[in-house]
């Protein structure tokens, strides 16, 4: 599904087929999830180039998520946007999903990594939740104690909590889950960021308990400039439920519609919603590049 026999991958300065890269079994990410990443995506715009959105604010935070996990990551932002360029070029990828992965070396101890791989991919990769509107549950697993890691952090082991979220969300019938924060206030869902419309206005977790994605400072502009306003603040599910309608954003799941909320579905039909405006204006950036230049 990721790569065929042709695929090349980029590993600690190497171009490799990627049937034959290779790491230790003995290293720290693999046993303690002590690793970061990015997901990142680029398109072949109406003009017939590739563009790589946002690219620069993506290893921007893949540096600044190393950092907080005090792994070593020996490539400057500029050195992985060329890396990400000849990623692409060397597999004949225009509209793709790009993966970076930093993770640390073999070390069995709770301690800081001396040595860090750097590993990048990419492959082809539809919407991740689709093109239908989603059935969301409220989640019976909780987003982390914001004392309890770095929340803002893009690192692999976060993830598990995002894993059983979804899983448990699909066991019961629905297409994914909306978690909340400890104090019983909606945060986000396992991999996006969670807006409900009420009255002409968008709202959003505040930041603190979420990460704050990137396409979610994207859906910041895109209403700036469609006048649109956005508050963050902290709410219920119940507030949620009594909105006209919903959506998800994320890198994977761009701008997703929300049919439901537990069963509730939301009062106006997605096409006549703030949401669908916002799901054609990102639609239109990724894809145009006067309006991606226009945008940055």
């Amino acid at each position: 599904m990721y790569y065929d026999d042709n695929t090349l991958v980029f590993l600690d300065g190497a171009w490799l087929k990627a049937r034959d890269a290779q790491t230790n079994l003995y290293v720290q990410a693999l046993h303690y999830g002590n690793s970061v990443f990015e997901g990142i995506r680029s398109y072949r715009t109406s003009a017939g180039e590739t563009q790589i959105f946002k690219v620069e604010e993506h290893f921007e935070r893949l540096h600044y998520s190393a950092g907080r996990m005090f792994i070593p990551l020996p490539y400057s932002v500029q050195e992985l946007i060329d890396i990400s360029h000849q990623l692409l070029q060397k597999n004949g990828l225009s509209n793709a999903y790009l993966r970076p992965l930093i993770f640390s070396g073999p070390n069995m101890s709770l301690t800081t990594p001396a040595e860090s791989h750097v590993f990048l991919c990419a492959w082809q990769w539809g919407k991740l939740l689709g093109d239908q509107l989603v059935r969301l549950m409220t989640s019976s697993f909780q987003r982390p104690n914001p004392k309890s890691c770095f929340v803002d952090a893009k690192v692999s082991g976060h993830y598990v909590n995002s894993i059983l979220a979804a899983s448990e969300a699909k066991a019961k019938g629905f297409d994914e889950a909306l978690l909340l924060d400890a104090d019983g206030h909606v945060a986000e869902a396992p991999g996006a960021n969670f807006f409900f419309e009420k009255d002409g206005m968008l709202y959003t977790p505040s930041r603190g308990n979420i990460l704050p994605g990137i396409t979610r400072a994207t859906i910041f502009q895109l209403c700036r400039q469609a006048g649109i306003r956005v508050e963050e603040r902290a709410f219920t599910i119940e507030e949620c439920k009594e909105g006209d309608g919903a959506f998800l954003v994320g890198t994977a799941a761009e701008v997703t519609g929300v049919e439901s909320l537990d069963g509730v579905r939301f009062q106006r039909p997605w096409a006549n919603t703030l949401g669908a405006t916002m799901q054609q204006m990102y639609r239109q950036l990724v894809l145009d590049e006067v309006l991606h230049e226009a945008y940055l």
